[in-house]
């Protein structure tokens, strides 16, 4: 079916729609962190590369990355449509990811890096965190 709008248009009402970020897996680690009792973390803080959640006090800054949009390699898959776009787009966000970490890293903070298909092995998840905070 063509489109009913013209390509400014739509490109004009694409622009509009604002995403919810990844609400939903930061919801899954919040509901994981409180029930394995770990706590001292925030989210939402004003740190290069926005993690997901920082433990302060031990300068952990932990990333939740969904599989598309930072191009996993088990599960990462290029659209059909305006590939050109999309793979620039996913490339540029894979670059950002290095960079950030990179630069987190030479702040002296550990940065954890979680894939959005690992939330269905929780208590791996949970053994990747707590390594990192030192807890085992």
């Amino acid at each position: 079916m063509p489109d009913v709008f013209s390509k400014a248009k739509r490109s004009e009402v694409m622009s509009r729609i604002r995403g919810r970020g990844n609400r939903e897996t930061e919801l899954v680690i919040a509901s994981l962190l409180r029930s394995h009792g770990l706590s001292g973390w925030q989210r939402h803080q004003p740190i290069l590369g926005r993690p997901d959640f920082i433990f302060r006090k031990q300068r952990v800054a932990l990333f939740v990355d969904g599989c598309f949009w930072h191009s996993c390699a088990q599960h990462a898959n290029l659209p059909v449509n305006n590939k050109k776009f999309w793979s620039e787009k996913l490339a540029a966000n894979k670059a950002r990811d290095v960079h950030v970490t990179a630069e987190l890293r030479r702040g002296g903070w550990k940065v954890v890096r979680i894939w959005e298909h690992e939330l269905k092995r929780p208590e791996s998840v949970i053994q990747k965190i707590a390594s990192a905070l030192g807890l085992r």
